[in-house]
């Protein structure tokens, strides 16, 4: 008998209100995270993959609407009731942002920021909260956290108020850390660092996690498996050394050759076009204008995904241009 994923999306759509018009964003995502697992979503910017993290939250901004089924535990989030949604928020996930400084009040010191949510909720006493938040803060290398917890967020550079983030993340021990780009608005120099810390956080507690970023090489190297999305829905799923070694969507391998390598010297090559956004495809596949092995069947009709090689890939050519995509990686 399988057991129950933790949090499972499945046909996720989420649409917006645009003059008087609906705008699809977000179409036929399915997914699973399993309990100690951690997955990644990988995409250009616009493909869907915060809207997809927002509506597994129930944090879709005014106009959004989410349609399909997104279950933590078997429970149906988007049918949740205020005090139940309040709970899951509080208790059983967490979401570390993009940006700290964007989503810390300035007027607040670090404690009652990191402290407020398990208090509120009456998970800890706000000295229980204190202590525990000092103790995870010397855990994930910031020094001297108890001066720390008296000062407030423009006092700390990026690479620790980031760090920060993490502990109240972590504080209330959640079963799934949502992780929204954690690190891309740090220093190039501190992105590692923090990275690993978090990655280290993640799998000594045994939490879930659903990455999110646009690095596909980061993303391969700190999750179990991939999900890859396009224009609001998944093109290619599977173990993260799979995809990575061998990619089998063409656009996929468009991401990992369009990254530097630290393996071998060679140019990175761009994906020609633009990205585009789900409302914008009308028919065929949705990466057709920008692939060099597209025919009139993909420019005409859209491909479902379909099991290749273990792998839920969305490409009607998929094996007719595996080992073209093969020779183009070495």
């Amino acid at each position: 008998m399988t057991a129950t994923p933790l949090l499972d999306l499945h046909d996720l759509h989420v649409s917006v209100r645009h003059r008087g018009t609906r705008r699809t964003l977000v179409r036929d995502v399915s997914l699973s995270v399993d309990a100690a697992e951690s997955i990644g979503v990988v995409g250009e910017s616009g493909s869907g993959k915060s809207m997809t993290i927002k509506a597994a939250m129930r944090l879709l901004p005014p106009g959004a609407t989410a349609e399909g089924h997104v279950r933590f535990e078997g429970l149906d989030v988007l049918k949740l009731d205020r005090r139940e949604l309040a709970r899951y928020r509080s208790r059983d996930v967490a979401l570390i942002h993009q940006d700290p400084r964007a989503h810390i009040n300035p007027t607040r010191t670090i404690a009652q920021f990191v402290t407020e949510g398990v208090v509120h909720t009456g998970q800890m006493t706000r000295d229980e909260a204190i202590e525990r938040a000092c103790d995870l803060m010397a855990d994930i290398g910031i020094p001297d956290a108890r001066r720390r917890m008296g000062q407030f967020p423009h006092q700390l550079s990026g690479g620790l108020l980031q760090r920060v983030m993490i502990v109240a993340a972590l504080l209330p021990s959640p079963r799934l850390v949502f992780a929204d780009e954690p690190t891309t608005a740090l220093d190039v120099t501190v992105q590692s660092d923090v990275m690993a810390i978090l990655l280290e956080q993640i799998r000594d507690r045994r939490v879930s996690m659903l990455f999110v970023t646009h690095d596909l090489d980061l993303a391969a190297a700190v999750t179990d498996r991939l999900a890859v999305m396009y224009a609001g829905t998944i093109v290619e799923s599977g173990t993260s050394t799979e995809i990575y070694q061998r990619p089998l969507h063409p656009y996929t391998a468009g991401l990992l050759q369009s990254r530097p390598s630290t393996a071998k010297v060679r140019r990175p090559t761009a994906i020609p076009g633009r990205p585009v956004a789900a409302y914008e495809v009308d028919q065929g596949c949705s990466f057709a204008p920008r692939c060099p092995f597209a025919t009139d069947r993909c420019r005409a009709e859209r491909p479902d995904r379909r099991l290749v090689e273990d792998r839920s890939v969305a490409c009607h050519r998929v094996e007719e241009i595996a080992d073209l995509l093969k020779e183009r990686a070495t």
